[in-house]
């Protein structure tokens, strides 16, 4: 399969970012009035760490290590002939100790990705289904949407933490004042447009990755049998691992489970629809 430039992607994330600065631009706005405009420069370093040192948070929040080619030299082989196939720079490789079966691409850039399977995973597909999901983390660094939703989701993160710790830092006399509630009712709703619009983005750029993701490998049903295969195994995982790993929901390839709520604010959209998608792409290939 030919690797074709996904613009409505593109055009999405750039939407997206546009909404996002442009609400944080106003919400700077109003804090400025308020006592925290203190707290907003606080943040900015808190975001420049989180854009050049997201991959190894990542790492870190997964329990996560960078590994060699003598620990996992069929894993690294995988890697890059699959990255070659893409036409991009070989990323790192690291794998964390987690029974959950899953997978992740983080980075700043191309050049700065790195991509970490669990153990669960590696014991859970076969070769060419454990290549399908590689591909696809692979396709989402192609296109660049990691860093898009490394920093959408800092940014809702900083709207979060002014609406849950608003009264607390409000401080002293004002503690109860007009303007410590006026920031909290901007935060809330900040925060609030902020979940919907990365939601939007995130459902459709595992879309977008599994198409990547098939078109480098050229196998679509790989994919979608792993997709199968993860998604059967994740009943199965017990719930502290599934807590463990549930704040990199985002960035994994499929969710963890989160009853009828979670799946109406889901990051993912369903495997039904996902696995539907990739039959169809391999039905094309068969008929060229």
């Amino acid at each position: 399969m030919e690797w074709k430039t996904d613009w409505g992607l593109r055009g999405r994330m750039v939407f997206t970012m546009f909404l996002l600065f442009a609400l944080y631009i106003v919400f700077a706005a109003v804090l400025s009035q308020t006592r925290y405009v203190g707290f907003l420069v606080l943040m900015v370093p808190f975001l420049l760490a989180q854009f050049f040192f997201s991959d190894r948070l990542a790492l870190y929040s997964m329990g996560a290590k960078e590994v060699s080619e003598e620990e996992y030299p069929d894993l690294h082989r995988k890697i890059t002939r699959l990255s070659q196939q893409a036409d991009l720079p070989k990323p790192k490789v690291a794998v964390s100790d987690a029974r959950t079966p899953n997978a992740f691409a983080a980075g700043r850039s191309q050049k700065k990705a790195t991509v970490c399977v669990t153990t669960g995973l590696l014991r859970t597909l076969d070769d060419e289904e454990l290549e399908g999901v590689l591909a696809h983390e692979l396709a989402h660094v192609k296109n660049r949407d990691v860093m898009v939703m490394t920093i959408a989701s800092f940014l809702s993160t900083i709207a979060f933490m002014v609406v849950r710790w608003g009264a607390f830092f409000g401080g002293g006399r004002n503690r109860n004042g007009g303007g410590v509630l006026v920031a909290i009712a901007a935060s809330l709703v900040v925060w609030i447009v902020s979940f919907i619009l990365i939601r939007a983005l995130s459902r459709y750029r595992e879309f977008a990755a599994d198409r990547g993701g098939a078109a480098i490998t050229g196998k679509p049903g790989a994919l979608a049998s792993a997709l199968l295969t993860i998604d059967g195994r994740m009943d199965k995982v017990p719930d502290d691992d599934l807590r463990e790993t549930s704040e990199m929901n985002a960035f994994f390839i499929i969710p963890l489970k989160s009853g009828v709520v979670g799946k109406l604010f889901s990051t993912h959209p369903s495997t039904e629809k996902r696995v539907d998608r990739l039959r169809d792409l391999e039905r094309e290939l068969e008929t060229v």
